[in-house]
């Protein structure tokens, strides 16, 4: 059970990195999104919605590996 909540809460930022990235390239072929008024703010939210989603699974992972004791010294906690 744990593994599935595990599953369903990093499928969001998953799927919004993976967005991100689509109206990013959509952007560079000059596909304008509805939602978007502009290319750049378009290019700029992806840019966002793929930081933010990338962050959050990277930082899911370090928390993991450091639960489990799995890091070398350089990630471990310093206080």
């Amino acid at each position: 059970m744990a593994r599935l909540i595990a599953i369903i809460i990093l499928f969001f930022p998953g799927a919004l990195a993976v967005y991100g990235i689509k109206i990013m390239r959509d952007t560079l072929f000059g596909v304008l999104n509805p939602i978007f008024f502009q290319l750049w703010i378009q290019f700029t939210a992806g840019l966002i919605f793929f930081g933010v989603g990338l962050w959050f699974i990277g930082g899911f992972i370090l928390h993991r590996d450091r639960k489990r004791k799995k890091t070398k010294g350089r990630f471990e906690n310093r206080s």
